[in-house]
């Protein structure tokens, strides 16, 4: 009966969440306050993870610092760019090649379960990160395909590479979480956890696929 509830308020909240995504294509301002709120949400959450693994202060103030810059350069650099129509196309392209890795990653893995892909995160399996490189290929070529009319080989290539780039953040951020004694960064977003639970991937798919994108159409 619990578990039906979760699900039921994640389904919602996902909804509402792809609601808020669809504001953000379409009206800049959203997007500033999303970023804005998304990154200070991020920032405290870090801290507070932070905070609960045995490390020195100093390193605890480097790590933080070290983020925050990372976290609103990568914001900047969204919105900047999302004020160029062709870049603003190719990020979120990419962004949904990386919620449809989260999504594969969840729907294989509850599906399909099987082994374990690694003692960092013990709900993480070889088919949940199999069907996120498969749903994020297919998710990254199908828009392409549908903007552009053309199937190339490099498109799934991308989103292989920006599938891998996700579960590489979302490990870390996982990492980190078993090290805080902590199953989730927070409880901003119901049924999902905090930010940093749902933005953990998204922090290293974007800038990796966007790089892996101008290196092989230059």
């Amino acid at each position: 009966m619990k578990s039906k509830k979760n699900l039921k308020t994640r389904v919602i909240t996902a909804i509402l969440l792809l609601f808020l995504f669809s504001l953000i294509i379409k009206f800049s301002y959203i997007l500033v306050f999303s970023l804005l709120i998304f990154s200070i949400m991020g920032i405290i959450e870090f801290n507070n993870l932070l905070k609960r693994i045995n490390i020195q202060k100093f390193l605890k103030l480097i790590f933080n610092v070290l983020f925050i810059i990372y976290v609103f350069l990568f914001s900047f650099l969204f919105f900047f760019f999302s004020n160029f129509i062709h870049l603003k196309i190719i990020l979120f392209s990419i962004l949904v090649g990386c919620v449809a890795s989260d999504i594969g990653g969840y729907v294989f893995g509850n599906l399909i379960k099987g082994p374990k892909l690694t003692k960092v995160s013990p709900n993480k399996t070889i088919s949940g990160s199999i069907g996120s490189i498969i749903l994020s290929m297919i998710s990254t070529s199908s828009i392409f395909f549908y903007l552009t009319n053309k199937v190339d080989y490099k498109i799934f290539i991308i989103g292989f590479i920006v599938s891998i780039a996700c579960q590489l953040g979302d490990l870390f951020f996982s990492y980190l979480k078993r090290k805080a004694k902590l199953k989730d960064t927070g409880n901003f977003l119901p049924g999902h956890g905090g930010v940093l639970d749902r933005i953990d991937g998204i922090l290293t798919g974007i800038p990796i696929g966007f790089i892996t994108l101008i290196t092989l159409f230059r």
